[in-house]
């Protein structure tokens, strides 16, 4: 006795695997949890956002410094306000949100919104780097495709 058909599906392995990652999501949003990908499947697990355009350039030097270890990061320089700025990487589900400002620069401790903690943290720029790449260690890294800069992506209207 043969059967009739083995295996019958519109969508392949990695499909499923994409999928059950967003069912699992799914689930943990109804258990009232934030919904997240594994750091390293994320595609940007860092996006910096600078309090207003003045420290623009300190933000892309921090920028330049985390993709410097094999992270993928942006940076949002968009004119839009910062509250709308940090919302939109929220619902993006960024792992990493570090807003910068002038108190971050001169101290040299960065607030950092952790989407798994689910809280601000304080932290000095390597204890970021090296957390980042502790839940990445040994898992694949393709760089970002977009633009680094949020203001040179495409937009899309409906």
């Amino acid at each position: 006795r043969y059967p009739l058909i083995l295996h019958c599906c519109p969508s392949g392995a990695i499909e499923r695997c994409v999928y059950a990652m967003l069912e699992k999501a799914y689930r943990e949003q109804q258990k009232g949890n934030v919904p997240m990908l594994p750091l390293w499947l994320s595609p940007t697990q860092v996006r910096i956002i600078p309090v207003s355009e003045i420290f623009t350039e300190e933000a892309e030097k921090i920028m330049n410094e985390i993709e410097s270890y094999h992270i993928r990061v942006d940076l949002d320089d968009r004119s839009i306000t910062m509250q709308k700025k940090v919302r939109e990487a929220e619902t993006e589900w960024i792992n990493y949100v570090v807003v910068i400002g002038q108190k971050e620069i001169s101290s040299g401790v960065l607030a950092i919104r952790d989407r798994k903690v689910g809280k601000i943290r304080k932290m000095q720029l390597q204890e970021l780097i090296d957390e980042i790449r502790k839940g990445t260690r040994g898992k694949p890294f393709k760089p970002l495709t977009l633009p680094k800069f949020l203001s040179k992506r495409p937009q899309f209207s409906f």
